[in-house]
């Protein structure tokens, strides 16, 4: 229990943090998802700047607190944009996640992008179980972007990404987060089954680790940013258990956490 309280008042933490530097996070993300995540990153205290020009990418990255990349839906002024920013964050020692979405034999061009991306070390490789799986060289089928495998199958396969990443993430019923720092394993239970109903909230958690990476260190940060979501979906739910009043009452809750909602609703574990 010990090892778990040390943990709970690290997320507080972090959460502070986060409500009082108010970071600014650069966002390089889906055409679905960019406004998703911001509205995210400015309910849970940070500010988002969704800029994805490669004409402006490297001037801007050097000032951020953090990056997000996602592919969700790339253009090749995105590509280009990625790749520089991932290139700058590396040489300036600035935060960023790396979420793979989509990655495949499939869908080529992106699957090459994410492997040059990974040369630029992301702090955190976030993704669902299909995508961190067939990333680690496991073979998985891939229904579009959503995730046919559950993460608890994944994440012992995970570790090898730990060789380009100081943390890795899965997403899934439970929430499963390998790091560098540690052998163990954090388990992180909670959310809804409404969660990946709603398109962007994966892709907007990504956007959330960057912004506690920008405030605490990076174990602790992708830790945090998962129990906000996992508290936020599960109360969220506990209100509104249909879909459109879900969604409103979501961002609601992300918006209200707090120390005392954290410490009375966390459920997480270690392996």
């Amino acid at each position: 229990m010990t090892q778990v309280n040390t943990l709970i008042d690290q997320v507080v933490f972090a959460w502070q943090e986060l409500q009082k530097k108010s970071p600014l996070i650069q966002c390089i993300t889906n055409q679905v998802a960019s406004n998703y995540a911001a509205n995210v990153l400015l309910a849970c205290g940070a500010s988002p700047a969704m800029i994805d020009n490669p004409y402006e990418a490297e001037s801007f990255t050097r000032i951020v607190g953090a990056l997000s990349i996602n592919l969700g839906t790339p253009s090749s002024e995105q590509m280009q944009a990625m790749k520089i920013s991932a290139a700058t964050a590396h040489q300036e020692s600035i935060p960023w996640v790396l979420d793979p979405v989509g990655y495949s034999p499939v869908l080529k061009w992106r699957s090459d992008m994410v492997d040059t991306l990974l040369t630029f070390m992301p702090s955190v490789i976030r993704g669902n179980a299909s995508e961190i799986s067939t990333l680690a060289g496991e073979q998985s089928l891939s229904k579009g972007v959503d995730s046919t495998l559950n993460s608890e199958d994944v994440y012992k396969h995970a570790k090898v990404l730990l060789k380009s990443s100081q943390c890795v993430a899965i997403s899934g019923p439970s929430d499963f987060i390998l790091s560098q720092e540690s052998d163990q394993v954090i388990e992180i239970k909670g959310g809804s089954i409404l969660q990946p109903r709603i398109t962007a909230t994966g892709c907007s958690l990504g956007a959330l680790i960057a912004a506690y990476c920008a405030v605490a260190p990076i174990n602790t940060a992708t830790i945090a940013a998962h129990v906000h979501f996992a508290i936020a979906g599960k109360l969220a739910y506990e209100k509104a258990p249909t879909l459109g009043q879900f969604n409103v009452a979501f961002m609601d809750e992300l918006f209200t956490l707090n120390a005392e909602k954290i410490k009375q609703h966390i459920d997480i574990q270690i392996h």
